[in-house]
């Protein structure tokens, strides 16, 4: 069996255009990958079609090798945009490895260590028309009905890197405010964005520590490790990060300060085989990890199915339940948290397949990302420009 051809979709979600793609072998078996990012969707799916040539006629079953080609055998650092290709061919082979053996991904990947997955909520705050604690806080008691027993936001507006005294305590008292409606004993994660200096993350953190937040995510911009390691020493709460780190020197990097315990690699950007290899590094730190999984509903698959499958494992993001509703129609199967956790499927692979007819109905839109640093980006309608 050897490796054919490639086809690519986008799909033009209001806040985020998704990059799918399926992997042919000769033999008319194929698997499925995503490589969405929040911008650069046609640069990645361009990036695709590039690598493609590297893998075309080999074996699907050789994944370290072929992962290795990709990363390697260009000779330049594509960063984020090199990554997402790499994984959406990536996860592809793996899907075809899976089906071929009829096993589940997670049985590839070292098999399962647990049966179901604890799951915090993204997605479900949508400010509406003002941004108020109280906005947050009916959202967040909401979220909990459903059976969630952790919940991730980001309660900063449109900050970057300082913020005037008003927005400050604006943000502290929906932090404030969301506890109090979801009680003690849910956990509340609380996202950055990569927003701050280190005197301001280090202020906020300060200041949100009363209400036992679990983690404050990329606090600092992730370039300068040092930043980063500099907030975690001095921080109450713990810091969580990784989502843009797309290859394993900078995880190593990371963890060798012992001052991050929480790790949140994407494998959107690392592809399985080397998101295995940081799962190992961060259990060598005494680590957790709580992998990325905010893109589409693949990238969401994905990450269940390692999770199933590390030691080390402490949280799924879902963010599937507050995507648009016409996500679902996308895929043939689903995964649904019930209770606060849910399992991915048993079935061979990744265990869904893309509906392409409804993949098509979906067009792109350059204007389908989140303007993170704009005032109600939290809507996610997408960007468009004011005058």
């Amino acid at each position: 069996m050897k490796i054919d051809r490639v086809e690519t979709y986008i799909v033009g979600n209001p806040w985020k255009n998704w990059v799918f793609c399926r992997v042919f072998t000769d033999e008319g078996l194929y698997g499925i990958g995503e490589g969405t990012l929040n911008g650069f969707a046609k640069t990645v799916e361009a990036a695709i079609h590039e690598l493609f040539p590297l893998v075309h006629g080999a074996d699907p079953f050789d994944t370290e090798r072929l992962s290795l080609v990709l990363a390697r055998d260009v000779y330049s650092d594509g960063g984020q945009i090199q990554g997402a290709a790499l994984s959406a061919i990536e996860t592809a082979l793996w899907d075809i490895k899976g089906k071929a053996l009829g096993v589940p991904l997670y049985q590839l990947l070292g098999g399962q260590v647990r049966d179901r997955l604890r799951v915090y909520a993204n997605g479900w705050y949508r400010a509406g028309a003002t941004r108020s604690p109280e906005a947050f806080a009916n959202q967040a008691k909401a979220t909990v009905d459903k059976g969630y027993t952790a919940l991730k936001f980001d309660p900063f507006g449109g900050a970057w890197r300082t913020v005037e005294r008003r927005d400050f305590r604006l943000a502290i008292d929906i932090i404030g405010a969301v506890r109090e409606a979801v009680g003690p004993d849910v956990d509340v994660l609380i996202e950055g964005h990569n927003r701050f200096s280190v005197h301001t993350a280090l202020q906020f953190a300060d200041a949100m520590a009363p209400y036992a937040p679990s983690w404050f995510e990329t606090p600092v911009p992730p370039h300068r490790v040092g930043a980063m390691v500099e907030v975690a020493r001095r921080s109450p709460v713990p810091i969580a990060c990784g989502e843009d780190y797309y290859c394993r020197e900078q995880f190593a990097e990371l963890l060798q300060h012992d001052a991050v315990h929480i790790v949140q690699l994407e494998p959107q950007f690392l592809g399985l085989t080397a998101s295995l290899d940081v799962v190992g590094l961060a259990h060598a730190h005494h680590a957790v990890t709580a992998p990325h999984s905010a893109q589409g509903p693949v990238c969401s698959l994905v990450a269940a199915h390692l999770n199933v499958a590390s030691p080390n494992f402490y949280l799924h993001e879902f963010f599937d339940e507050f995507n648009a509703e016409w996500e679902r129609e996308l895929v043939t199967a689903w995964m649904t948290q019930e209770d606060g956790y849910l399992r991915p499927p048993s079935a061979p692979g990744l265990g869904i397949d893309l509906v392409v007819p409804e993949l098509l109905r979906h067009p792109y839109h350059p204007s389908n990302f989140i303007p993170l640093f704009e005032p109600g980006w939290e809507r996610r309608a997408g960007w468009r420009r004011t005058p």
